[in-house]
C-alpha cells in the first residue's frame, strides 16, 4: 500500500493481532480531535467491518459500530474542548502538525456550511481533525455541537463500517482488500479535491472580473478625457 505501512488496516491487522480493535478506537480518538489528522481513518472503519464479516476479527458487529461511535464523538469533545481552551493561540501555531492553513481551510468549510459542518466534515480528512477545534475556537454552543457532532460520529462510523461489512463478503474485494482500501481512500480525499478545484475557478472567475471592470474604467476614463478635451 502506498504510505507508511501504519496507514495500511490489513499491516496493522497482522502486526497486533488481537489488541487490533484497540487500536482502531485509539485511533479513531486521536484522528477526531487531538490534532493529528494524518490517520487512516475512513480506510480503517472499512477494514473492521472487513474483518469482523470474514471472521479475523472475534467481535460483535454492533458493538463494535457503538464503540467506535463513542471513540469518535469524545475525540470531537476532547477536540472541542481545547480549542474552547487554548482559543487563538492554538489557532496561530504553525508547527509540523498543527498547521495554520489546516485551521484556515477547516474554518472556511466551517463558514460555507455552518453546523452541517460537523457532519460532512467528517467524511473529509484533515477537515474532520480540526472541524471541532475550530467550533471550539467559534466558542459554538455545547448543546448545538454535541448534537450535530453526535449525528456525524454515528453516519461517519456506520456508513463506512456498515459498507465494510458487507462488501467484506464479496470474494474480488476480500482478496483486493488492499486495492479496495486505496479506493475507500480516493473516495475520502475527493471532498478536498473538489473544493480545492472550486476555489482556484472562483479565485479565477474573481481575478478576470476584477481585470474586466479594471478596462472597464480606464477605458471610460480615456473616453471622458476625450470629450474634455
Amino acid at each position: 500500500m502506498l504510505g507508511p505501512d501504519w496507514m495500511d488496516p490489513q499491516w496493522l491487522f497482522d502486526q497486533y493481532g488481537t489488541t487490533f480493535f484497540w487500536l482502531s478506537l485509539a485511533i479513531v480518538f486521536v484522528e477526531c480531535g487531538l490534532f493529528f489528522p494524518i490517520l487512516p481513518g475512513d480506510s480503517l472503519l472499512f477494514a473492521v467491518g472487513i474483518f469482523i464479516a470474514g471472521g479475523e476479527l472475534q467481535i460483535n458487529f454492533f458493538v463494535a459500530v457503538l464503540a467506535l461511535i463513542v471513540a469518535a464523538f469524545l475525540g470531537n469533545v476532547v477536540g472541542y474542548e481545547l480549542g474552547r481552551l487554548l482559543g487563538a493561540p492554538l489557532y496561530e501555531r504553525d508547527g509540523r502538525i498543527i498547521k495554520k492553513k489546516y485551521f484556515d481551510q477547516t474554518h472556511a468549510f466551517f463558514e460555507k456550511h455552518g453546523a452541517k459542518a460537523l457532519v460532512l466534515g467528517r467524511f473529509v480528512p484533515i477537515v474532520r481533525t480540526y472541524i471541532t477545534v475550530v467550533a471550539g475556537v467559534s466558542r459554538m454552543e455545547r448543546r448545538h455541537f454535541f448534537v450535530w457532532s453526535g449525528v456525524g460520529a454515528v453516519l461517519w462510523v456506520l456508513l463506512l463500517t456498515t459498507a465494510g461489512y458487507f462488501l467484506g463478503g464479496v470474494a474480488l474485494v476480500k482478496d483486493h482488500l488492499e486495492a479496495a482500501i486505496l479506493l475507500i481512500v480516493a473516495f475520502s480525499v475527493l471532498p478536498m479535491v473538489f473544493e480545492v478545484v472550486r476555489h482556484r475557478r472562483a479565485t479565477r472567475r474573481a481575478v478576470e472580473t476584477s481585470a474586466a471592470e479594471t478596462a472597464e474604467v480606464v477605458e471610460d476614463a480615456h473616453e471622458a478625457r476625450r470629450d474634455n478635451a
